[in-house]
């Protein structure tokens, strides 16, 4: 059978590897290019999911479409759903559990980030993992510093004078994002509720500070989908199409 894997995800690159291991033809669509030095392990067409025509075209020649974009993708989850759904192929989306929030601590969620703006307290130093195309939500920021994280060297300039960029690669560790959230003096981080390990150490450091932690929930899926989040689970759904 041949495989369309919506990708974005560590999980999209290992779900894929397995899948070709049991013997699948495996493609993946993306919306922007792959990152870190791994490559992908299947062919990969890197679309802007902004035309289900389009996602339709690249899906015709499958048989189902697993669904492992990243977490806050939430276009490419709909639009792939809806291409998918046209064609009547079979769709999973295969979904990372959240990270809890201890009763215990004062971390809190928000749906948004410009809902967020509203638990940040005046005059607040915050460090941000929302990315680059959160910043128009922080019009309304009112703390005295907004430190964003990019992984990628840029030369562009954000669009307010409390936002200083804060250029990193990963991965990072819990001992280097404590060191980093002390040099910044940050007391306050915000960041996007994507759940797994490899995210989750500059929460470990802000536990161990005890900075305020800000999360933002994951954008809703379709209704109608079928959803795992267990990755063993999403494979058994492939090998059983």
């Amino acid at each position: 059978m041949t495989l369309m894997i919506l990708a974005g995800s560590a999980e999209a690159r290992a779900l894929g590897q397995m899948a070709r291991q049991a013997g699948a033809n495996v493609r993946a669509l993306v919306s922007e290019p792959p990152r870190g030095t791994t490559p992908m392990p299947m062919p990969s067409t890197l679309l802007p999911f902004d035309d289900v025509d389009a996602v339709m075209a690249e899906m015709r020649c499958c048989d189902a479409v697993l669904d492992a974009s990243h977490g806050f993708d939430a276009k490419m989850s709909w639009v792939g759903h809806e291409a998918a759904r046209r064609l009547g192929l079979p769709f999973l989306s295969y979904v990372r559990p959240p990270w809890g929030m201890p009763d215990d601590l004062p971390w809190h969620s928000a749906p948004d980030v410009a809902t967020a703006q509203a638990l940040i307290a005046p005059g607040a130093r915050v460090f941000s993992a929302t990315g680059w195309a959160s910043l128009p939500e922080y019009a309304a920021f009112p703390g005295a510093r907004l430190m964003l994280r990019q992984t990628h060297m840029h030369p562009r300039t954000p669009p307010f004078d409390f936002v200083e960029l804060i250029f990193g690669d990963p991965p990072f560790t819990v001992a280097s994002e404590t060191m980093l959230f002390r040099d910044l003096r940050a007391d306050t981080l915000i960041c996007r509720n994507l759940g797994g390990q490899a995210s989750r150490p500059k929460l470990d450091a802000a536990r161990a500070l005890g900075l305020k932690v800000i999360l933002i929930d994951r954008p809703a899926l379709p209704r109608d989908i079928d959803v795992v989040d267990d990755i063993d689970a999403a494979l058994a759904w492939v090998l059983s199409q």
